[in-house]
């Protein structure tokens, strides 16, 4: 139910009202963000919703807020919702909702066990709970995931994967439409250097056995290459740099020698800053001349790596050439392409099933490459592109550098296939908006893309960039590996799963009967509780900040946890068994909801509050705000579950009956909504 959608219907006509009165001098906000001031009040003290919007109109309407809000109070018309309605302070209005109002909504909830599917397959089914359809259904894409399929995911993809699965979910269990895609890296130079490096530094014998890991090798390896190539070709101009730099700073220094302590302070500041300017400028040289002198020396150690240094001292042009043939369909290397790609999706498809991730399609770069050359040419019927420098570039004037769509020697860019991509789905899928969950660091990218979409004649659509932070290690740097390589998906899985098995393990042996679980039911639970703390450990971060990394906080029994959610499902299964009764027959008993004290009242009032903390999330695209609620929510259950008067097992035949219903309707909103986020639960712990 949109709980506090029909708050605020019944203020609207009322507010409408008062907004017609006021002048046309475009002082009084609109009636849009005055309906927003309603919100959950922050303070129990204050009610259950309080609304803030009596100080804006004070100036527009002439009237003192606490007058206002008086004449509101007096005229909205909130029969049957609230029980009481009051003025506090300089003009705020605190609501409390009626008793038989929320066993009303909560009774509606519990007894609406509607099968929602999350998928388009319609395999992963939750409970409606009493969630409604939306005003204006929408047709919604979601972009997310986007590995480059010849190399092994790593932990960069985590965020794009979890966060757009769980959005593409939430929507969908909204009411809205949603196909998901999953725009996979599978054409391009990468493929080049695969193709140029399995012919020239393959292992037959590896390949055959292991192919992604062998064909991963072989990109690293030209990859290692190309950069001590490049460092070999700009390592001479940097030096030459550095001595500019060097000369800078000795005349810098001089110049605020030179001014005498009396003369004019800004100055000497701007001759400080200068010499700052200058120090630091040789300080980020050295290093970079380091790094690059280290890595040589590295290399140099290396007989075979040397000598390839040499025979391949063209790898770049070769790769490029390699790439060319293979978009000119040249036989050899589409061949090859074809042999390489299944041996890639193979590998990308394990990890999305180990995290529960499924798209409704995976239309990658190349499936748009056959029409990048008449995007282009659209571009320039519409006026759009002209030449720079042999490229074809789109201007636009608040950019200081053009979107470049084709280069001189011909080759298509990302930002080719990407507007492409937006006109396939807007001529096959038809969408209100599409979602890109991509890396923040591509903002400019797809401030770019929007933007020429729009001018292409794609205003129809609204374009979104869910944009998310980086994942540290506890160093405070991007995450890595000891020898500073990214650190690899699958094995960040296992190792989650690993700390979750030593959870179960420890709860399973503490147990007062002994241990319960064989040593495979161990292993299936604890895939379960570290996969859904893996992904828990993200969604519960604000998605454009970055965050630490941290098994042992992710599995960690307390605190705001995907496994403190699971125990937490596990232990209200358990007051079902302690009760001799099953979820199926509490339900089949429809047992009536309702309220004897005032935990129960607070706990039945967070529960109805799903709908709305769902509505919350695609406010702004953060998943973060669904798992803040299951945390509340839980805590709120456990301690209405712990006062001395709520017993559910023992309780008067009538109380127990609405208390396990109670218990029933939370045990189904945790389950539901971890299923939102991507993550699965498990009945005992």
């Amino acid at each position: 139910m949109q709980l506090l959608a029909q708050i605020r219907q019944r203020f609207a006509p009322v507010l409408k009202a008062l907004l017609t009165s006021v002048e046309s001098n475009g002082t009084a906000p609109s009636l849009e963000t005055l309906l927003g001031m309603i919100r959950p009040a922050q303070n129990a003290q204050f009610g259950d919703y309080q609304a803030n919007f009596a100080m804006p109109l004070a100036k527009p309407l002439g009237m003192k807020p606490a007058e206002i809000a008086q004449q509101v109070s007096a005229t909205v018309d909130l029969q049957g919702l609230c029980s009481e309605v009051s003025v506090a302070g300089p003009g705020f209005i605190n609501l409390k909702l009626a008793d038989d109002f929320l066993c009303q909504q909560a009774n509606r909830a519990f007894g609406d066990s509607t099968s929602l599917p999350l998928d388009q397959a319609g395999l992963i089914k939750v409970d409606r709970l009493g969630v409604s359809a939306p005003n204006s259904r929408e047709n919604i894409v979601v972009d997310f995931s986007s590995p480059n399929v010849a190399k092994p995911m790593h932990v960069g993809h985590i965020r794009s994967t979890v966060i757009g699965d769980s959005l593409a979910k939430v929507c969908r269990y909204l009411g809205h439409q949603v196909i998901t895609d999953n725009h996979l890296g599978d054409w391009g130079t990468q493929f080049g250097m695969i193709i140029y490096g399995f012919r020239n530094f393959g292992n037959e014998a590896a390949y055959r056995a292991a192919p992604v890991p062998e064909l991963s090798r072989i990109y690293r390896y030209v990859r290692r290459l190309m950069d001590c190539l490049e460092k070999l070709r700009d390592l001479p101009k940097w030096e030459q740099a550095l001595g500019t730099a060097k000369e800078r700073v000795a005349t810098c220094q001089q110049e605020l020698t030179a001014l005498e302590p009396t003369s004019d302070k800004a100055a000497q500041k701007a001759a400080r800053k200068n010499l700052a300017d200058a120090q630091l400028q040789v300080s980020e040289l050295e290093e970079l001349i380091h790094k690059a002198q280290q890595q040589l020396r590295q290399a140099a150690q290396d007989e075979s790596f040397s000598r390839d240094l040499v025979e391949h001292a063209h790898l770049h042009e070769a790769v490029l050439a390699e790439t060319s043939k293979l978009h000119a369909g040249a036989p050899e290397n589409l061949q090859l392409w074809h042999e390489i790609l299944p041996h890639c999706h193979d590998e990308i498809d394990r990890v999305y099933q180990r995290l529960n991730v499924e798209f409704d399609h995976c239309l990658g770069e190349s499936f748009y490459h056959d029409r990048l050359a008449p995007l282009v040419a659209l571009l320039k019927r519409q006026g759009l592109v002209r030449e720079s420098e042999g490229a074809q570039c789109v201007f636009l004037d608040q950019f200081d550098a053009p979107m470049i769509v084709q280069k001189r020697d011909g080759a298509f860019l990302y930002a080719t296939t990407d507007l492409a991509t937006i006109q396939y789905r807007v001529e096959h899928w038809k969408p209100n908006r599409v979602l890109y969950v991509v890396d923040h660091r591509q903002s400019e990218h797809f401030d770019k893309l929007f933007a020429v979409a729009q001018k292409m004649g794609h205003e129809q659509v609204q374009l979104v960039h869910v944009s998310f932070g980086t994942v540290m290690g506890n160093d405070g740097k991007p995450f890595k590996t000891r020898e500073g390589d990214t650190v690899g998906l699958e094995g960040l899985i296992d190792d989650a799963v690993a700390k979750a098995l030593e959870v179960v393990a420890k709860l399973d042996e503490a147990k007062d009967g002994g241990p319960e679980f064989t040593a495979e039911q161990r292993q299936a639970i604890a895939e379960t509780v570290g996969v859904g703390a893996l992904k828990y450990g993200d969604l519960s971060q604000n998605r454009t900040s970055d965050y630490r990394f941290d098994f042992n906080q992710m599995v960690a029994l307390e605190g705001n946890t995907a496994t403190y959610l699971q125990y937490s499902f596990a232990r209200v299964n358990g007051i079902f068994s302690k009760a001799e009764t099953t979820p199926e027959a509490i339900r089949s008993n429809q047992a009536a909801i309702r309220l004897t004290n005032d935990a129960e009242r607070t706990l039945l009032l967070a529960l109805i509050r799903f709908q709305d903390a769902l509505e919350e999330v695609l406010v702004d695209y953060r998943p973060n705000l669904l798992c803040n609620y299951l945390f509340e929510l839980t805590q709120e259950f456990f301690r209405f579950y712990n006062r001395a008067d709520c017993r559910v097992v023992g309780a008067e035949p009538d109380v127990q009956a609405s208390r396990l219903a109670m218990c029933d309707l939370m045990a189904r909103t945790i389950k539901t909504g971890l299923a939102l986020l991507g993550i699965k639960v498990v009945g005992k712990m």
